[in-house]
């Protein structure tokens, strides 16, 4: 076995190997596999290699090799005297280099150079394993010219980093039958960007194993890891769907390690890196678009994958009877402002710039900071330069010229103003800033909730502030009733509330933490506001919001579970 490679450590090669400079590994989408995430990653693959004779396997991005080699230990250890024939791509010399040192002896064949030039040289069904960990790379950052011929080569739309060109060529590689084991983001199980992979994965191949490593921290970047195993065959049994999320409770755990709990039968608590992970184990969900008669009903890539288990799935069958309307079906949910240049335009020590702007321009400013269930609390005086007519409807600059302070104070910034060129090509001033809004609703009440944010936190502005783009904000003009606004915060900072998003929309990052972004929220369920029992919601949030009652966490999931007939 140490012929394959013998043991690499995960720490040298982060540091010593190709890519080792941090800047450069970001710049280029290397986060280089850990050596016992590659062996997981190789077993699970392994697991559905049915051998022909020769086993081939490819790995497109195969950076210092860890990937290729773990999986050529694992078949020759599961197939004793099979030949193998490896081959591995990568865009880096340097890591080439280092990878055909580490395989120095074995039958590998190596290449420098670009794969998704190559891939279409490749004989199609020439592999039985595509074992790989794609660059994290958004197709943005290559230029426009090779962004736009991506995503006409792969069928690709909006906004895609390069895991789906490097997965849209698999099929036509793998034989059928044959197996991809990739390791990437999690990002793309619940986003919209992912909406490429999610329906390539259940169109052209048939994904058999998933195991969304969230909050594991296996990699030294700031990566949250899903692996996916996925055939060239149809559909047979649902897909074993595998979750690891650190828990903000302390729990007893058992003593098995997370590699064999991720594999075990059912779920359990361990610990792990000296933190509390739950491992819950259930079944891709199938969400399937209608369709027209007769014809078989598909699942639906644009709606977020989840877990599925009969605990689950009851409970919202239960929430979908008692549902009147989602959120995004009631309300507009924006995102507060980007400025796109923060260091000129927002500052909470205003009164030290000189020239300072004039205080016609100068607005209380709401971040996440200042924001807790049903109420403001700022905790700092932030303010921000908004140089918008805030009685207009549309953007409109102010006239600098009737506002010669803070003409001033721009001028001083103008070179870091007018270099934000994507701001001056959509025909804005140099002084504007990227994201702002609809001036005119920001005196008005609004709900206001941070971007990121372990649990909700749905509060009620009346003060006028403009919000900052680490939150999203609702307007209560839009809702055309106050009483709808006090439902929207009983669901969304109730327990209920909570569950439906992980249950439902389950991007969780690091320690818990969750996003509360307009494609999430915008799925949360709505009682009906007519009925005795979502009226005594409303009333109760009322009390919590006006200060007439101080919040009561049982007594608000009480009102919620009775307003959904639960």
């Amino acid at each position: 076995m140490d012929g394959w490679g013998g043991r690499a450590s995960a720490d040298r090669r982060a540091s010593e190997g190709p890519g080792g400079d941090r800047g450069v590994r970001k710049r280029h989408g290397r986060h280089y596999t850990p050596e016992r995430l590659a062996r997981f990653l190789a077993e699970r693959v392994v697991e559905h290699v049915a051998p022909r004779g020769e086993v081939r396997v490819l790995d497109p991005a195969c950076g210092d090799g860890e990937l290729l080699l773990a999986v050529g230990r694992v078949l020759a250890e599961r197939f004793p005297g099979i030949p193998l024939r490896l081959t591995g791509f990568d865009l880096d010399a340097e890591a080439v280099r280092a990878a055909r040192t580490r395989g120095e002896g074995l039958e590998i064949d190596w290449h420098a150079g670009d794969f998704l030039t190559a891939a279409e040289d490749l004989a199609a069904a020439g592999f039985d394993v595509v074992i790989t960990n794609p660059p994290y790379v958004r197709t943005q950052q290559l230029g426009s010219e090779a962004a736009q011929l991506l995503a006409r080569r792969y069928g690709l739309t909006g906004r895609i980093d390069l895991t789906h060109p490097f997965v849209a060529s698999v099929p036509r590689l793998l034989r059928p039958g044959g197996v991809l084991g990739l390791l990437c983001a999690n990002r793309f199980l619940t986003t919209k960007a992912g909406t490429n992979l999610r329906a390539l994965l259940r169109s052209e191949l048939a994904p058999v194993e998933l195991y969304d490593l969230g909050d594991t921290r296996l990699f030294e970047a700031a990566v949250l890891p899903a692996i996916t195993i996925a055939l060239r065959a149809p559909a047979v049994a649902p897909c074993r769907y595998v979750s690891a999320y650190e828990l903000d409770t302390p729990r007893t755990t058992s003593t098995t390690d997370l590699y064999t709990a991720l594999t075990a039968p059912s779920g359990t608590v361990i610990t792990h890196s000296g933190r509390t992970i739950a491992i819950e184990i259930g079944t891709l969900a199938d969400d399937l678009t209608p369709a027209p008669s007769g014809a078989t009903p598909r699942p639906d890539p644009t709606v977020p994958w989840r877990m599925s288990h009969p605990g689950v799935d009851g409970w919202l069958r239960r929430v979908a009877e008692g549902t009147w309307r989602t959120f995004g079906e009631v309300v507009r949910i924006r995102v507060g402002i980007k400025t796109t240049a923060d260091r000129v335009f927002i500052s909470d020590r205003w009164e030290e710039r000189e020239p300072r702007p004039e205080a016609e321009l100068l607005f209380d400013l709401l971040t996440h900071h200042d924001l807790a269930p049903w109420r403001i609390t700022r905790s700092h005086p932030t303010r921000v330069l908004y140089p918008y007519d805030v009685t207009r409807a549309r953007r409109t600059p102010v006239d600098l010229g009737e506002f010669p302070a803070a003409a001033a104070y721009l001028a001083e910034h103008k070179d870091t103003l007018a270099a934000r060129g994507y701001v001056t090509a959509g025909g804005r001033e140099w002084f504007e800033i990227w994201v702002p809004q609809r001036p005119h609703l920001w005196s008005r009440p609004k709900l206001v909730f941070p971007d990121i944010s372990v649990r909700p936190r749905f509060a009620l502005d009346r003060s006028g502030a403009i919000v900052n783009g680490d939150c999203y904000w609702i307007s209560l003009p839009d809702l055309g009733a106050d009483t709808l606004a006090y439902l929207l915060m009983g669901v969304a900072n109730s327990t209920l509330g909570l569950r439906f998003y992980d249950a439902v929309c389950g991007n969780r990052l690091y320690a818990g933490r969750r996003r509360w972004i307009t494609q999430y929220v915008g799925r949360l369920p709505l009682p009906d506001p007519a009925t005795p029992a979502a009226a005594a919601l409303t009333e109760l949030v009322r009390t919590f919001v006006d200060g007439a009652a101080e919040p009561d966490p049982a007594l608000l999931d009480e009102r919620v579970a009775a307003a959904f007939r639960l």
